[in-house]
């Protein structure tokens, strides 16, 4: 049975100088696809532009619309499309023709117009010999003539069947594509796009799988919307000098974008261009999938992963569109806004432009889950949440996502640069030495600040040694703002930091810093019940807590907050296991690092036995203050400082003369009057200070001297393996005990500390800096101010009664059966 609209359309071909083809799409393929090139159709992008042109959006072209019937039969025999899409796409074209043509004649008449307009003239083919032929089959009612043909036509359009695009759920997403080129069939084949490896490598210079799915996931990630936002942002709060400045400060090749980028923001155009990057990650998926480096259902995956973002970003294409064409202005320096009817009517207007279904109804809820899903598993590795926290304050980071690569010769050398100048660390000390920096009792420090300072119970700002500054008096004070949060972010996204660039470095073992990874992810899970949460907090104590050094992240860590693609978003947030990169201390062991005081840095975390580069200094420190070489000598000098210590030196060499001052002048004054050895002239000293009570000595118990010297001497011992983990806690105990039993809060022990590190100074030029140091120190851990200088300020004192207020959340350090925590 001859099928009448295969006929018409047939009979049409015939006005193209075609022989009469009762099936016009059977000729020769090869014939066909020469044919398609030698009218510039070299894909199938390129063919559907030419339907969706053919069309128009008014008044369509009778000249395209029969050239687009001619591109139907060869793209049909070329095997470009299936039998469904041809027959709909010659429906809805003979539709169009029927609908704007009354009758052959009017139609024939039309399209001799169109050709004087292209420069026909009669006699150059057989066109109006054809036109002829079949105006005289029409008027002997032969052939199918056009009251046949309106008639067949309509019966046609009622068929659900037909569809000009692909209509299957999860193949919606590549009608995002249509910015570039229509998809008109899928899956993609090599007609699609022949050269999509050339164009992948001259545009992306991407040259294998590997670097295309780590674009793709830069693409949803983060892409060139980061730096924008990020500079409109700033730019927004920024007065108009100011903003002139930061254009003069742009290398001159950015010049222009920055140019485009102010006229957006004084003329109040809406900052938002995210469709610049999430349509071109639907367009580098088809190109993946064309170049054959993604299968069919990770591209649709990707595609379908863009789409979801723009629903949660657009409301509409227009605005899909527009946002798309300010990303493009700012990437090419010059703003093409003029041009949207231009570059999008089209797409926007045409009755058959893939975009006629509302943007918001693109996708099935099942397919969003779907793309989601894939997504997520890209990311699902532990060592994509350390990318993630280090991306923050090393955007690079971000082009790293996806599968792991070998690291470049320079990337290795400057991470191996960074690890051992800033941090000193070393490949020789193992994944172990890692361990520095992740500081628990940091965290549970600055909850407890947080939650005194919700609850008005900080401590005393004034101290018997002074004031801190108003500035760090106000920073203590402004950690109420961060009660709510939990502080472990502050601490882990550093430690996450070095932990990717040991990871860079590759002279560390991978295993073992996967398997940090992996406990950095369990710890955030447990503290943040969602990515929001974890950002949330982020921003306050990057707030509360800035480096001075350095700018505050707040506004990299907001954009993350607010950036449906962020891979903050899309990591994988679950718990395997609980275990920490680092161990834990219990609160009462903390307690009793804490009473080293002053005299060392603050200790935030379980000592570790360190390499054999960083014990060389710890020995010559304990060899030139204490003159101990090894464990036995420092095990018997630590039971002397408990059991004795300088303390009773004070009670036996000096405390005797402040019951007579007689004896004690006399004293000075022959030593003062002869030649004085080193040791005598050490006596001399003391004796002038028992004279004049300088720093309480005659008054105060000086027993914390000892105590504090016996912890940073502990802690010195187990970072050179002289003691090992349960002999440490021996010690600990016995100054905790030891602490308890001489005083009742850090205030008298702080008074008796000070007193002894006066008394049993050597001579020194130096004493009245040394004092007034160690003074500012005892200030800032009493008072809290700065918050981070030590941890006296957020602990009970060994025995004392508890007086903090317990924080919200569980990020604090375990506690005693007696300590509610």
């Amino acid at each position: 049975m001859v099928d009448p609209l295969y006929a018409w359309w047939a009979q049409q071909l015939v006005l193209c100088d075609w022989d009469f083809q009762p099936e016009p799409n059977t000729i020769e393929a090869k014939a066909a696809g020469d044919r398609l090139q030698a009218l510039g159709v070299n894909d199938r992008g390129e063919l559907g532009w030419r339907l969706v042109e053919a069309l128009g959006t008014g008044s369509a072209d009778p000249a395209r619309l029969l050239a687009a019937l001619e591109l139907l039969a060869l793209a049909g025999s070329a095997g470009w499309l299936g039998e469904r899409r041809l027959r709909s796409w010659l429906v809805r074209l003979t539709d169009e023709i029927t609908r704007q043509y009354s009758d052959l004649e009017s139609w024939l008449e039309a399209l001799r117009h169109a050709k004087s307009a292209e420069g026909w003239v009669r006699g150059n083919d057989g066109f109006c010999e054809a036109c002829e032929a079949l105006a005289v089959l029409e008027r002997d009612g032969e052939g199918v003539t056009w009251d046949t043909l309106v008639g067949w036509v309509a019966q046609q359009c009622q068929d659900k069947s037909l569809s000009l695009w692909p209509d299957a759920p999860h193949a919606h997403g590549w009608r995002l594509r249509a910015a570039f080129a229509p998809v008109l069939e899928e899956p993609s084949g090599a007609v699609d796009w022949p050269d999509a490896k050339a164009w992948l490598w001259q545009y992306w210079q991407i040259d294998d799988r590997t670097g295309l799915i780590q674009s793709l996931l830069w693409l949803s990630g983060y892409g060139h919307r980061q730096g924008w936002d990020l500079d409109a942002t700033r730019l927004l709060a920024a007065a108009g000098e100011e903003r002139q400045a930061w254009l003069g400060g742009l290398p001159s090749a950015e010049r222009d974008y920055g140019r485009v980028l102010l006229a957006f923001i004084e003329r109040g155009e809406p900052l938002e261009w995210a469709a610049w990057d999430w349509l071109r990650l639907v367009d580098l998926a088809w190109a993946g999938a064309c170049a054959g480096w993604l299968d069919v259902t990770e591209a649709r995956d990707f595609a379908n992963h863009g789409a979801d973002l723009v629903l949660r970003r657009y409301s509409d294409w227009s605005a899909l569109a527009r946002a798309y064409q300010r990303g493009c202005s700012l990437f090419e320096g010059h703003d093409r806004l003029a041009d949207m009817q231009r570059d999008w009517g089209l797409l926007l207007n045409s009755p058959v432009s893939p975009w006629r279904t509302p943007l918001q109804q693109l996708l099935e809820e099942e397919v969003r889950e779907g793309a989601r899903r894939s997504i997520l598993a890209w990311r699902r590795s532990p060592r994509h949440w350390v990318l993630a926290l280090a991306s923050v304050r090393e955007p690079e980071f971000g082009m790293r996502q996806g599968p792991a690569l070998p690291v470049a010769v320079e990337r290795r050398a400057e991470a191996m640069h960074y690890l051992e100048a800033t941090l000193g660390l070393h490949p020789d000390e193992g994944v172990e030495a890692l361990t520095r920096y992740w500081l628990p009792a940091q965290a549970h420090h600055l909850n407890q600040l947080a939650a005194d300072a919700a609850h008005g119970a900080l401590p005393a700002a004034t101290t018997l040694f002074g004031r801190p500054e108003a500035e760090d008096l106000d920073s203590l004070a402004a950690l109420k703002q961060g009660s709510r949060h939990a502080a472990t972010i502050h601490m882990a996204e550093k430690y996450a930091f070095y932990l990717q660039m040991a990871m860079d470095s590759e002279a560390f073992d991978s295993e073992a810093l996967d398997a940090l990874a992996e406990a950095l992810r369990d710890t955030l899970c447990r503290f943040y019940p969602d990515t929001r949460r974890l950002l949330e907090a982020w921003v306050q104590w990057e707030r509360l807590l800035p480096e001075g050094e350095h700018p505050p992240l707040t506004n990299e860590i907001r954009w993350h907050l607010d950036d449906p693609g962020s891979p903050f978003h899309w990591l994988d947030w679950h718990s395997t296991q609980w275990r920490e990169p680092g161990p834990r201390p219990t609160l009462s062991r903390f307690t009793a690092m804490a009473l080293a005081g002053p005299l060392n840095n603050a200790v935030w975390s379980e000592p570790h036995v360190e390499s054999e580069r960083e014990a060389v200094s710890l020995r010559e420190w304990i060899d030139g203050h204490y003159g101990l070489h090894g464990r036995d000598e420092l095990t018997e000098f630590l039971d002397f400082l408990f059991e004795a210590g300088d303390r009773q030196e004070y009670q036996i060499n000096y405390a005797p003369y402040t019951l007579n001052a007689q004896r004690l002048a006399s004293e000075i004054a022959m030593l003062e009057t002869g030649d004085c050895s080193e040791e005598d002239r050490t006596h001399l000293l003391r004796l002038q200070r028992v004279r004049d009570n300088t720093d309480g000595c005659n008054e105060l118990d000086m027993t914390a001297w000892d105590v504090a010297q016996a912890v940073d001497l502990a802690i010195a011992g187990r970072q050179l393996g002289w003691l090992d983990g349960a002999a440490f806690g021996r010690l600990l105990e016995r100054a905790h005990a030891l602490a308890a039993a001489h005083y009742g809060s850090w205030e008298a022990y702080a008074r008796g500390l000070y007193a002894g590190f006066s008394f049993f100074m050597g001579e020194t030029p130096e004493r009245e800096g040394f004092l007034s140091g160690f003074r500012q120190a005892l200030v800032a851990w009493l008072s809290g101010a700065p918050p981070l200088a030590g941890p006296w300020a957020s602990l009970d004192f060994p025995g004392a009664r508890p007086r903090h207020w317990a924080p919200m959340h569980i990020d604090t350090l375990p506690g005693d059966v007696k300590t509610l925590h």
